[in-house]
């Protein structure tokens, strides 16, 4: 998913590590009176709602993929030194700012946010010490190719009225400023052995060479005049249409053009040859910092790792029951790379006959999840198709509604060659990216009554925790009935179990890409889809890591509520415990389900 956002610059801006605030954090809630007009209330309001403009400013873009539209103008430059630096200031300026207000003071909602806010500061100055700034292109993501797919006005930024045309033209004319600033940056990164990974850079440059053009109106920037909207005014289409093509061809076409050169000709030959984060400077403390954003936890990745194996082990397992149901009687390992080759789970010949089972699935879950959920958002899932420039590199994702509720969830799926797209794992995915998984975790969180930077900010370990706790319902709700859909849901998460360990493979014991890739091929049964996994790993160390280990804290609170409820289990109210106060650490989570078991026995 995105995720929140997909950009690795937010992502990074926002790496966390939790550390439990006090022990007054499990101090009864009912000694202090809930009333919402305190001095400390509204002290912790004012910080809240100043940090989270000034986080969407210092990453506008960030704003604008978690459905913040009121910075669409704007590009910002934070891969500069210089506003970096101011940054972090700001940082340690609002953590002196909240450590004023006395914690005892706030009612249970307050506490909540006073102790998240607290976390995600001292998260974010943990990362001054790592240069992020000096990587600020992958395959998986990058200014000009974020801009790039929002220039048909689909994605996160709307581009449909008069005020909205001229809202991205304004920010696509800063992008020669960042792509400077990038090159300057990435040359500082040569000179201090900081660079990526030549492999994901050689996946990149494709990207990079498919924005250059050579006329402004053959430009993929210049797509919103070729969709001018009928009611405009001649005046408007006019301006509009000049102001497009002059910052198309005197400006950015000249930039991308600069930096297609640069990567091609300087970057990757000096690219570094080592796989993990762990082969930079200070790595092993760098990516020990993004496991603990990843997951908002302590774990070291060894640990992380053993888990990894131990889950891949179990599911393996299960495929030894499983095969026989598929006609496969061969061993449970390999029954990922028979399913892989048999013709009959790729039955589709047009990305519309893909589209149609999603759309059937997602009828299918409005009938069914009502009876699991009481709380669920109002804002719609929308189902669309990955633009193309992002086709070859994009996994299957959500982009979260509008704040405003003017455009809808949306739930992407990525079909390269619809006569390769796999049936089998498309109901898993779909409980996953769209509901009730980021959809109802993700649009509902923008509906609850919370300060802007819980609305669209988070953690990977919830956020994408919750997804994959989602799919484990489609068996409740018998929608793996289906042997090969309930393949579809195991082998997905064998993938998240293999994540854990060839991630930390790689970042954290020396592993190359192409022991990954070799990993992955031989317990997934992937081919192509190995490299792109792999490469994903590599352009963001320990992002993987949230799912598994945010999905098997979920699980095994659910289970012990059951155990110590009995019949007075109920489902829907355990959901609306878990999402009710939107993204939670996994230690404030286990709080909250712990103090919710005591309420109800």
């Amino acid at each position: 998913m995105k995720h929140a956002t997909r950009l690795a610059s937010v992502a990074a801006a926002l790496a966390l590590v939790f550390v439990p605030i006090s022990n007054s954090m499990a101090a009864p809630e009912a000694a202090v009176p809930r009333v919402s007009a305190t001095p400390a209330h509204q002290a912790l309001l004012a910080i809240a709602d100043q940090y989270y403009d000034a986080v969407a400013r210092y990453e506008p873009i960030g704003a604008t993929e978690n459905g913040d539209n009121r910075y669409d103008d704007q590009l910002g430059l934070s891969i500069s030194p210089g506003k970096r630096a101011l940054q972090f200031k700001m940082y340690r300026d609002f953590s002196k700012r909240l450590k004023t207000i006395k914690r005892a003071h706030l009612n249970a909602d307050d506490r909540i946010n006073y102790d998240i806010l607290a976390y995600e500061l001292r998260g974010l100055l943990a990362m001054e010490r790592f240069p992020e700034h000096l990587l600020p292109i992958t395959q998986m993501d990058s200014v000009p190719v974020v801009l790039a797919n929002y220039a048909g006005g689909e994605a996160s930024q709307p581009i449909a009225t008069v005020k909205e045309y001229d809202a991205y033209l304004r920010r696509i004319s800063q992008m020669p400023a960042w792509i400077d600033q990038a090159i300057a940056n990435m040359r500082e990164g040569m000179k201090k052995g900081i660079t990526q990974p030549k492999a994901i850079m050689i996946s990149a440059l494709p990207q990079f060479k498919k924005l250059v053009s050579d006329t402004a109106e053959a430009n993929i920037f210049y797509t919103p005049i070729k969709k001018l909207p009928a009611g405009f005014g001649d005046a408007d289409k006019q301006r509009l249409t000049a102001a497009y093509r002059k910052t198309v061809g005197d400006d950015i076409m000249p930039a991308l053009a600069r930096l297609a050169a640069f990567l091609e000709k300087d970057y990757l030959p000096a690219c570094r040859g080592s796989t993990g984060l762990g082969a930079l400077p200070d790595g092993a403390a760098w990516y020990q910092a993004r496991v603990a954003n990843a997951t908002t936890t302590t774990l070291k990745p060894d640990a992380i790792h053993a888990i990894g194996l131990r889950e891949v082990a179990r599911i393996q397992q299960q495929f030894a029951e499983l095969g026989p149901k598929l006609g496969y009687n061969g061993p449970a390992k390999g029954l990922p790379v028979w399913v892989a080759a048999q013709d009959k789970f790729r039955p589709f010949k047009t990305e519309e006959q893909v589209q149609a089972v999603f759309h059937k699935l997602n009828d299918v879950l409005d009938t069914k999840l009502p009876q699991m959920f009481t709380l669920m958002p109002k804002a719609k899932l929308d189902l669309r198709l990955e633009p193309e420039l992002s086709r070859a590199t994009a996994s299957d994702h959500y982009t979260a509604p509008a704040g405003d509720g003017s455009r809808p969830g949306v739930f992407w799926s990525v079909v390269n060659d619809p006569a390769k797209y796999g049936s089998t794992g498309m109901t898993t995915l779909f409980l996953h990216e769209g509901k009730p998984g980021h959809h109802f975790h993700i649009a509902l969180m923008q509906e609850l009554n919370l300060p802007d930077f819980r609305k669209y900010g988070g953690n990977n370990a919830f956020t994408e925790g919750w997804a994959l706790y989602s799919e484990t319902l489609g068996k409740e709700m018998g929608l793996f009935d289906d042997p090969a859909q309930y393949f579809g849901h195991l082998n997905d998460e064998l993938l998240r179990a293999t994540r854990l360990v060839v991630d930390t493979g790689m970042h954290a014991q020396g592993w190359t890409r192409e022991q990954s890739i070799q990993y992955m091929r031989d317990t997934l049964g992937y081919d192509d889809y190995a490299k792109t996994e792999t490469e994903r790993y590599m352009a963001w160390p320990g992002q993987a890591l949230g799912y598994k280990i945010g999905s098997l804290k979920i699980v095994e609170l659910r289970h012990r509520a059951e155990e110590a409820l009995g019949e007075r289990f109920s489902l829907p109210k355990f959901h609306e415990v878990v999402l009710g106060d939107g993204t939670v650490p996994l230690a404030l989570l286990e709080e909250k389900v712990d103090r919710w078991i005591a309420s109800q026995r």
